[in-house]
């Protein structure tokens, strides 16, 4: 498998774990593993996680190996595919309860939602969290969703 583009760089996966740890004050996948790049360490990381960018209409640009098996998709299909397509839409007023939390807050913690896979297939995800990708700047690179739990719908 090939990786391209912003999501496959160790830059990129740097900063997903450390905007994690910024705003929450835990670090995302425990203690960083020795001789690993930070990409192929968040690639293999048992959680699900999946980032997209700062777009009109963002488009995924990150998935690890979980989330790729989990929406069914390969590294090129998932990292084109605009985010709203993996989840069902939400309810005007939860949807603007839950961005304005995100952003006063810098990330939700314990989000539950409905979501969907390339084939179809219904899932719902656990105690996510949500939080914006900040680097050391302030400056917003977008968005990030991680979580363990998720079962069938």
């Amino acid at each position: 498998m090939r990786y391209m583009g912003i999501g496959a760089t160790n830059e990129h996966a740097r900063l997903i774990m450390e905007s994690y740890g910024r705003l929450t004050g835990q670090p995302l996948l425990g203690e960083p593993a020795t001789g690993v790049e930070p990409f192929e360490q968040l690639f293999q990381a048992p959680c699900v996680v999946l980032s997209h960018g700062t777009e009109t209409d963002p488009v995924l640009n990150f998935g690890n190996r979980a989330a790729l098996d989990l929406w069914e998709m390969d590294w090129d299909m998932f990292t084109s595919t605009p985010s709203r397509l993996t989840a069902e839409p939400m309810e005007r007023e939860a949807r603007a309860v839950f961005l304005k939390t995100v952003s006063e807050q810098g990330y939700i913690d314990n989000y539950t939602g409905i979501r969907i896979s390339s084939t179809g297939r219904r899932f719902h995800i656990m105690k996510a969290t949500v939080w914006n990708l900040i680097d050391e700047t302030g400056k917003i690179h977008g968005q990030v969703a991680a979580f363990r739990e998720h079962c069938p719908v």
